[in-house]
C-alpha cells in the first residue's frame, strides 16, 4: 500500500508495511526489558552491604531482595512461561517469604532472566502481539497490552529498590 503525503508539491511515497504476514516485532519491549534488568543488577550490586538487601525501612513491606525474587518471578512465568515455554513454576509465596539468597544468586538469576526475555522478546511476532495474552490478570487484553503492563511493573519496583537502597545505605 501506498500513502502520498503532498508538501509544498512534493510527494512523498511512503510503503507501509504489509500486515498480512508474520513479521518480527521491533525489539524495543527486548530493549527495554533488558536495559531495566540491567538496572536491577546494577541496584543490588550497588549495596554497599549485601545484608541491607534483606533490610526494610519503617513503613516499608519488602524488602530490595524480596521485590527482586518477586520480579524475576513475574518475568520468567508471565514472559518465559506464557510467551517462551519455559517450564518455568512460579511459587508467588515463595517471592515473599524466601530471605537471605546472597546477592551472587540474585544477579546470576537476573542475569538469566536478561537471557530468557530476550530471546522470547526478540521472536514475538506481530500476530502474537496483537492476539489476546494466555492468561488472565485484568480481563482479556492484547498480549502487547500485557507486557506494556510488565513492563511498567517491573519499572515501579526497581524504582521502589534504588529508593530503599539509598535510604538503607544514606551517609
Amino acid at each position: 500500500m501506498h500513502v502520498f503525503l503532498h508538501t509544498d508539491n512534493l510527494a512523498l511515497a511512503i510503503l507501509l508495511p504489509k500486515y498480512n504476514k508474520p513479521k518480527i516485532m521491533e525489539p524495543y519491549l527486548a530493549e527495554l526489558f533488558e536495559r531495566d534488568l540491567l538496572k536491577l543488577r546494577d541496584e543490588i550490586n550497588n549495596f554497599k552491604a549485601e545484608e541491607n538487601i534483606w533490610r526494610v525501612a519503617d513503613g516499608i513491606t519488602n524488602s530490595a531482595g524480596t521485590l527482586v525474587l518477586h520480579l524475576l518471578g513475574n518475568l520468567n512465568f508471565t514472559i518465559g512461561t506464557t510467551l517462551g515455554a519455559t517450564g518455568y513454576v512460579r511459587n508467588r509465596e515463595q517471592e515473599f517469604s524466601l530471605t537471605g539468597v546472597s546477592r551472587e544468586k540474585l544477579v546470576a538469576d537476573i542475569d538469566s532472566t536478561i537471557y530468557v526475555v530476550k530471546i522470547i522478546l526478540n521472536e514475538i511476532n506481530q500476530s502474537t502481539l496483537e492476539a489476546t495474552y494466555p492468561l488472565e490478570f485484568m480481563g482479556q487484553k492484547s498480549t502487547a497490552w500485557y507486557l506494556t503492563m510488565f513492563y511498567g511493573h517491573f519499572s515501579y519496583h526497581l524504582g521502589q529498590i534504588n529508593y530503599l537502597r539509598r535510604i538503607l545505605e544514606a551517609g
